[in-house]
C-alpha cells in the first residue's frame, strides 16, 4: 500500500511538474525573446540566450514612446476600476439587500447580466455617437467610460452573492447598537466582502489594462495611445521581424497585472473559492 501510495504521489507530481513548465513557458520564451540581441534570433535560435541586452527596452521608451502609453493605462484603468467599483459595490448591495416592489430584483439583475454578456462592439456604435456629441472623442474619457460600462455589471453580479451571503443577524445587531446605514455599510459590510471584492477588482483591472477594441475605436491621437494600442503598432512593415522589441513591451505589459495579483493574492484566491450566485 505504501508503494502504490508513493507511486501516485509521485505520479501526480510529476504530472503537475510537467503542466507547471508547460504553462511557465511561453512566459520564459517571452522574456528571453526580450533580453536576446536580434542576431541571436535569426536562423537557428537557441533556448537560452547566448548574450544579453536591454536594447529593445531602451527603444521602446526612447523611439516608440512606450512610456507615454504606460501612464495612459494607468491613468485609464485606475480612474475607470475606482469608478466602477464604487458603483457595483453600492448597487450590488442595494440589489441584494433590499426589496423592490412589483418583483424587479430578479429582471433588474438578469438586465444586469446581460449588458456583460453582450459583446463590447455591440456598444460601439452608440458609445460613438454619444462621445461624439459631447465632443469628447479622441481623448481618455472615452475609454474610461467604456471600460466602467463593461466591468460594473460584472462586479454587480459578482458581489451580489457575496452580499447575500452575510448574515442578516450582524447588521441587524449594528443597527440595535446605533450605527447609521454608512457605518453599518463602511465599517462591517465591506471588510466583510473584502475577499471578493478584491477578486472581482483583479477581474475588472485586467478588462481595463488589455481594453483594446474602444482604444482603437475612440482613440486617434499617439498621446492618447494605451499600452495594447501601442503593442499592436510595434509591428508595423518596418518592424515586422523585430521580435525583441514586441517581446520586450510584452514583458512590459504585463508587470502591472502580476505586482497586483502578488500583493492581492491572499484575497484573490479566498474571493474566487467563495460565493455563488444564489436566487
Amino acid at each position: 500500500m505504501k508503494k502504490k501510495f508513493k507511486a501516485g504521489t509521485l505520479g501526480k507530481g510529476l504530472l503537475c511538474a510537467v503542466m507547471l513548465v508547460v504553462a511557465l513557458f511561453p512566459i520564459y520564451w517571452l522574456v528571453a525573446m526580450a533580453i536576446r540581441p536580434t542576431d541571436e534570433m535569426r536562423g537557428h535560435i537557441s533556448l537560452i540566450p547566448q548574450t544579453l541586452t536591454g536594447e529593445h527596452f531602451a527603444q521602446l521608451f526612447t523611439k516608440e514612446g512606450f512610456g507615454q502609453a504606460i501612464i495612459n493605462s494607468l491613468q485609464t484603468t485606475g480612474v475607470s476600476l475606482v469608478i466602477s467599483l464604487l458603483v457595483g459595490i453600492c448597487a450590488a448591495y442595494v440589489i441584494a439587500r433590499r426589496r423592490f416592489h412589483f418583483g424587479l430584483k430578479k429582471p433588474l439583475t438578469y438586465w444586469v447580466l446581460l449588458v456583460r454578456v453582450l459583446p463590447p462592439v455591440a456598444f460601439t456604435i452608440p458609445l460613438y455617437i454619444m462621445f461624439n456629441m459631447l465632443g469628447v472623442l479622441n481623448t481618455k474619457i472615452p475609454v474610461m467610460l467604456a471600460c466602467v460600462l463593461i466591468n460594473v455589471p460584472l462586479i454587480i453580479w459578482f458581489l451580489i452573492s457575496f452580499f447575500q451571503d452575510l448574515p442578516e443577524e450582524v447588521e441587524e445587531s449594528a443597527k440595535v447598537d446605533g450605527a447609521t446605514e454608512w457605518q453599518l455599510f463602511r465599517k462591517i459590510v465591506l471588510p466583510l466582502v473584502a475577499p471578493g471584492i478584491a477578486a472581482v477588482a483583479m477581474l475588472s483591472f485586467m478588462y481595463a489594462w488589455n481594453e483594446y477594441t474602444y482604444t482603437v475605436i475612440f482613440t486617434r491621437s499617439p498621446s492618447n495611445y494605451t499600452v495594447p494600442l501601442a503593442l499592436a503598432l510595434l509591428n508595423t512593415e518596418d518592424s515586422l521581424t523585430n521580435f525583441g522589441l514586441v517581446a520586450a513591451g510584452g514583458v512590459i505589459s504585463v508587470i502591472p497585472i502580476t505586482l497586483f495579483v502578488i500583493f492581492a493574492q491572499n484575497y484573490l484566491i479566498s474571493g474566487l473559492s467563495s460565493g455563488a450566485v444564489k436566487e
